[in-house]
């Protein structure tokens, strides 16, 4: 089993940048797909980013493409999301989340394991 914990999130003022990272522990995250998914008061939680085992695929939502870069350093046994051109709709909770199944996923029901979140507050 692995365990996972983000740290970055804060309050930026519109068009700033902020990374998240993943920190894992318990096993090595290299056998597991990694995403990162978000969610804002009110609405359900909602798939941000997808990265495989070794990081050569990558998928996004279509709100964030362009401006997100999911990536994974399976050495350090950590995951990152580099978030530029924040918009205030970019404010949420925001989870790293990791999965045991081949290919990229986009779905929550689809992970195994969750973070406990961090907050991104982007102010206009």
């Amino acid at each position: 089993q692995v365990q996972l914990v983000e740290s970055g999130g804060g309050l930026v003022q519109a068009g700033a940048s902020l990374r998240l990272s993943c920190a894992a522990s318990g096993r090595t995250i290299s056998t597991y797909g990694m995403g990162w998914f978000r969610q804002a008061p009110g609405k359900e939680r909602e798939f941000v980013a997808a990265i495989t085992l070794s990081g050569g695929s990558t998928l996004y939502a279509d709100s964030v493409k362009g401006r997100f870069t999911i990536s994974r350093d399976n050495a350090k046994n950590s995951a990152y999301l580099q978030m530029n051109s924040l918009k205030p709709e970019d404010t949420a909770v925001y989870y790293c989340a990791a999965h045991t199944r081949i290919f990229l996923k986009v779905r929550p029901e689809q992970y195994d394991y969750w973070g406990q979140g961090t907050q991104v507050t982007v102010s206009s």
